[in-house]
């Protein structure tokens, strides 16, 4: 008999529209295999079957609304496909007390059971994010059970979802590195409560939910993460008269060529000289992945807080080719299309102020990478040519790298192959 499929639990969202059937009448599923894709004013997730069979009816349309209880499909159950469920015998992680890892002492008599660990207190889990998380009802419930946030867990499946695995890896790296489940492994005080309004008046805002997510992310990877900065000057006289010369052909196209355009051809250039640049540490800390490929990210101010979408196969398109990519996510930033799968698998992240001003900046590491690029507004200077000062066109770099991954040798050396490409042949850049 077919059983009815409803939208399970998906966290502090309602109302979503169905924007992808991934699944038609007849198609047999297994369980945890995506039915539909919705999408909310931020993300896109996926509804996934909850047991495995053959989908006899589809009830939603492209365009339709759904929430949490809405009927989505009739399923015919399989017999030999079971529902998933989370693991049922895994011990919600602790730390070792000082009892259980001290030389053992003799018995005080051989009848004597030995004394065991007093158990530790569950971690308490912050429901907010919690509830925010995208992950499915198992991996919900499986997480509750191992006492972990998922408002701390990355997710590593399609479109940002977290997966079982992502949990494992999540608890593995807090085994490993110290530090409770719910990814806090610092002894921070509290911020005191204070009323503001006792000096004069005051109005109160919430944040935006980008501006909530960004400062969790940059604040774990500014703590967790040794930074180092590395600050250089890149002579880009020529370069910009080379570009100028572009903009007014290209203008009638409708396409914007920008100094960006520039800096991630000389970053793919860069990250292929100093392959230690492309890569990043996996969960255990103990292996570094290098990449074979070459996304960058660009960090992209909105009205709501900043976001990250990245270029990908950057070394296998044209300069023009970036800067119409460029000019597109830039405006689907700006109007909320991004989807989480667009701010996915960057290598290196450009962070550029030169459009607004300043001199220097220390950007943060945006992990997994392992280092930034922050760009200031470029500044006319004078040179010694080795005779006398000639008029150049600097532009200041701010390299941000993590010291774990990259020595100070290597962060200098990277901003001098930089620095010399920027200065050197525009043609090469094409």
């Amino acid at each position: 008999m077919a059983i009815e499929i409803l939208v399970p639990d998906i966290g502090d969202f309602d109302a979503v529209e169905v924007i992808e059937l991934l699944v038609a009448v007849g198609d047999t599923v297994q369980a945890e295999d995506s039915l539909i894709s919705v999408e909310s004013d931020k993300a896109a997730m996926e509804i996934p079957a909850p047991q495995g069979g053959v989908i006899t009816e589809l009830k939603v349309a492209i365009g339709d609304q759904v929430s949490e209880g809405s009927l989505i499909a009739m399923l015919e159950p399989s017999g030999d496909v079971p529902a998933v469920e989370a693991p049922a015998e895994v011990a919600a992680p602790a730390v070792a007390s000082s009892a259980a890892v001290a030389p053992a002492k003799p018995a005080a008599a051989p009848q004597q059971a030995p004394r065991r660990a007093a158990p530790m207190a569950p971690a308490k889990i912050d429901e907010t994010s919690f509830a925010k998380a995208y992950a499915s009802p198992s991996v919900r419930k499986f997480a509750r059970e191992l006492g972990v946030n998922l408002g701390s867990v990355l997710g590593g499946g399609r479109k940002g979802r977290i997966t079982l695995e992502d949990v494992k890896a999540f608890v593995k790296n807090v085994m490993i590195h110290g530090g409770a489940a719910t990814g806090g492994g610092l002894e921070v005080a509290p911020m005191p409560e204070i009323d503001f309004g006792k000096w004069g008046e005051v109005e109160s805002k919430a944040l935006t939910k980008i501006n909530k997510l960004t400062g969790k992310f940059l604040h774990r990877n500014w703590v967790t993460i040794p930074h180092v900065t590395q600050f250089d000057d890149s002579d880009i006289t020529e370069l910009e008269a080379f570009r100028k010369a572009m903009v007014p052909e290209y203008k009638e196209k409708g396409i914007r060529i920008t100094m960006l355009a520039f800096l991630v051809k000389a970053i793919v250039a860069g990250l292929k000289e100093f392959p230690r640049f492309n890569s990043s540490l996996d969960a255990s800390g103990e292996n570094l992945v290098y990449k074979k490929y070459y996304n960058i990210g660009i960090a992209v101010d909105t009205p709501d807080g900043l976001v990250v979408p990245v270029i990908r196969d950057a070394d296998k398109k044209s300069l023009v080719e970036i800067a119409i990519e460029m000019g597109e996510i830039s405006i689907k930033a700006r109007d909320k299309k991004l989807k989480p799968a667009d701010m996915q698998g960057g290598c290196l992240t450009i962070s550029s102020l030169g459009g607004i001003g300043g001199t220097k900046f220390t950007p943060i590491v945006n992990a997994p990478e392992v280092a930034i690029l922050g760009v200031s507004r470029s500044k006319m200077q004078p040179v010694w040519n080795g005779e006398g000062f000639e008029p150049k066109l600097m532009l200041p770099l701010a390299l941000s790298y993590d010291h774990r991954v990259i020595d100070g040798a290597d962060g200098a050396r990277f901003t001098t192959f930089l620095s010399s490409v920027l200065a050197g042949r525009p043609e090469k850049l094409l």
